[in-house]
């Protein structure tokens, strides 16, 4: 079992119930999935930038990625609906754990200049999206073997019914918010 997992398990619940007042344990939120999108914009004239990109996120999530597709032609963009123009992976149970851990002890404490992620990217049902702007931060990545600087999207999805219960679940797996 992995280490956040057990520490959800043994601390993070009773802290909740002790906070929140929760009369069953089964109200208690937890962590649903962790969902890393990957946008390649430069893919539409360059397959190969595709691929590259999908070897690091397969490198940092430890898992395939899939390929996500314009669902509609935007014709300034040059984009024709079905053209490939990202990649997605959706993380569960041990990964996700493993992956969050990762990412608060190693990846995130490697950004130039981090003073915390923003406390306020919540999006009002206990969802909280966290942009990254290199993935040079995760230490899978070897950094000779990058063709280009890519950032992603890391989205927390929880079954919090508020972002203040929200937060404090990710604060106890200490996501490093900016005071």
């Amino acid at each position: 079992m992995s280490r956040l997992k057990e520490t959800y398990q043994n601390e993070i619940v009773d802290a909740m119930i002790k906070k929140f007042g929760y009369k069953n344990i089964m109200e208690v939120p937890k962590l649903d999935k962790i969902v890393i999108n990957m946008g390649v914009g430069e893919a539409k004239e360059n397959a190969k930038i595709l691929e590259s990109a999908m070897k690091d996120l397969e490198i940092i999530a430890g898992q395939k990625p899939i390929t996500t597709k314009a669902k509609n032609s935007i014709a300034n963009f040059k984009i024709r609906e079905g053209m490939p123009i990202g990649c997605k992976v959706t993380l569960r149970g041990e990964k996700m754990y493993e992956f969050l851990d990762r990412l608060v002890n190693l990846a995130l404490p490697r950004v130039r200049d981090f003073r915390g992620v923003n406390p306020n990217a919540f999006d009002g049902r206990g969802n909280y999206a966290l942009g990254i702007k290199e993935q040079l931060i995760f230490p899978e990545i070897e950094y000779d073997k990058v063709d280009k600087v890519r950032g992603m999207d890391i989205i927390f999805v929880t079954t919090a019914n508020t972002d203040e219960e929200a937060r404090e679940l990710l604060t106890q797996f200490n996501m490093p918010f900016a005071k």
